[in-house]
């Protein structure tokens, strides 16, 4: 069993940043394959960014703005998001793939459990 715990959420005005974090119990944490995603309101939640123990990935809408990144002493994934956008508002979930894959899945079919979620709200 692995409990993610996201926080990090909040209201920031257009072109501001914030930081998610997520911290993840489990003894082999360094090969879990970690990802963000976010669900706006009646939309599908998609794929925000990913890493795992040797790559990343991220979704075209936020390349050159978030930036993924894990302390494994910490068991604790991070989310650097940057020049923030009204259409960034959502809830953000981080994930857990055990699969120990190369490169972040980007589906969410292939993540094993999942935080509860944190608001991120972007004013124009």
């Amino acid at each position: 069993q692995v409990q993610l715990v996201e926080s990090g959420g909040g209201l920031v005005q257009a072109g501001g940043s914030l930081r998610l974090s997520c911290a993840a119990s489990g003894r082999t944490f360094s090969m879990y394959g970690m990802g963000w995603f976010r669900q706006a309101p009646g939309k599908e939640r998609e794929f925000v960014a990913g890493i795992t123990w040797s790559g990343l990935g991220y979704a075209d809408s936020v390349k050159g703005r978030f930036t993924i990144s894990r302390d494994n002493a910490k068991n604790t994934v991070y989310l650097q998001m940057n020049d923030l956008k009204p259409e960034d508002t959502a809830v953000y979930y981080c994930a857990a793939d055990l699969r120990r894959a190369v490169v972040p899945a980007l589906s969410e079919r292939e993540y094993d459990y999942w935080g509860q979620g944190t608001q991120v709200t972007v004013s124009s």
